[in-house]
């Protein structure tokens, strides 16, 4: 008798610990934010640090696993005759390695808390060169296409059940032909040179982002 009821004790907690599960299952939930990143450690010859803003929005499929949908717009001098312009849309897919029931069950106290991930990706490029300056036969630009894989670590510091504040760095690879700028400080001439073929020249991205909860697609709370 005693070990069926030990059975039957353990088999009910189970079921509990399951239920809560299901309760707290963030899988479905869709939020949208606003970022701002900065470019740092460029593949470009001369080029300083880049700054640009961004938007983002993220569909979790697990307790464990979630998604980055983003654009940015990012500008950068190249010292001081070009002016390089970055825009990136693409895709990140977040793991979450602390993934228990702590971590995405939301009482009434709820406090603020770290959820630390793992990202890696893919993103769609284009890129534009263009002189500060223009010479004598016209305006000078280059620009390209280019497909780019990136992979890092980041945070999110949950402020609210539905709002958190997301810290990410993370490194880029581009995927594509790649453009380089010849200047002569003497005589003041500029050059474009692309090199055609696959380049695997990249930078070091570092985004902080503002995120809020606005809806649940499936997998909704029990009652």
């Amino acid at each position: 008798m005693k070990l069926i009821f030990l059975f039957l004790m353990s088999f009910l907690a189970l079921q509990v610990n399951a239920q809560e599960q299901r309760m707290f299952n963030p899988a479905g939930m869709l939020s949208l934010g606003g970022r701002t990143t900065v470019s740092l450690f460029n593949d470009h010859k001369n080029e300083m640090t880049g700054t640009g803003i961004g938007g983002q929005f993220r569909l979790r499929f697990s307790d464990a696993v979630n998604t980055d949908w983003f654009f940015d717009y990012i500008t950068s001098d190249i010292l001081n005759y070009a002016h390089r312009t970055d825009y990136h849309i693409g895709w990140s897919v977040l793991f979450y390695p602390i993934n228990h029931l702590a971590y995405f069950h939301q009482p009434k106290d709820f406090k603020p808390k770290f959820r630390p991930y793992i990202l890696a990706g893919h993103c769609f490029d284009y890129s534009k060169i263009e002189a500060k300056v223009s010479p004598l036969d016209g305006p000078m630009s280059a620009e390209r296409w280019s497909s780019a894989v990136q992979a890092g670590l980041g945070t999110h510091l949950e402020l609210s059940p539905r709002f958190d504040i997301s810290l990410t760095g993370q490194y880029m690879i581009h995927l594509g032909n790649h453009i380089e700028t010849d200047y002569d400080f003497t005589t003041g001439a500029l050059s474009f040179n692309e090199h055609k073929g696959a380049s695997l020249a990249g930078h070091v991205l570092v985004t902080l982002s503002l995120n809020y909860k606005i809806a649940k697609l499936w997998g909704f709370t029990r009652r």
